[in-house]
């Protein structure tokens, strides 16, 4: 059994993507440090959409951290909502297991490709959302649904005390 938990990395540190055919990018270590100091507010979504809202820095639903890989994310999910309940049935079948981020640059350095295409180095972002999506820009990032140690130790409560029940006739 599952928790209601989703994490994953939103964007790994140093992956190239191509951006709309034009260019690459990738993110350099560290290009969250400043935006999650200062932005009070990060939201996540289903795949951009601001009208399906899954969960947010204030309201506690939403943890994100920058760490040696990238920015990792843990979202708490409201099974009780539609959103929820889509997010959790398409991420836990893994339809969905990747993740995008909305942002703005605010630091960035470009490269000439030679004969590639030019390489675009983010490496200051304001973050403003991160979403989980079937498709991202960026393939190597992750979305799962999160097993604890809690839950086995829930069920193994439940089960030792079925057993007493039944032991003592009472079922």
């Amino acid at each position: 059994m599952a928790d209601n938990v989703i994490s994953g990395y939103a964007a790994r540190f140093g992956d190239e993507t191509v951006i709309a055919g034009e260019f690459r990018e990738r993110l350099a270590p560290g290009a969250f440090t400043r935006t999650l100091r200062e932005r009070p507010d990060v939201t996540a979504l289903l795949d951009h959409d601001s009208g399906r809202v899954l969960g947010r820095t204030t309201a506690g639903t939403l943890t994100l951290r920058q760490d040696r890989i990238g920015l990792w994310f843990s979202l708490d999910v409201d099974p009780t909502t539609p959103e929820g309940q889509t997010a959790l049935g398409t991420v836990g079948r893994q339809d969905v297991k990747g993740c995008s981020f909305s942002f703005r640059a605010q630091a960035e350095t470009w490269q000439d490709g030679g004969e590639k295409l030019p390489l675009r180095t983010l490496t200051d972002v304001d973050l403003f959302e991160v979403t989980l999506t079937y498709n991202p820009a960026y393939p190597t990032t992750s979305a799962s649904l999160t097993h604890t140690n809690a839950s086995a130790a829930a069920r193994r409560v439940r089960m030792r005390a079925e057993m007493e029940q039944k032991l003592r006739g009472i079922a």
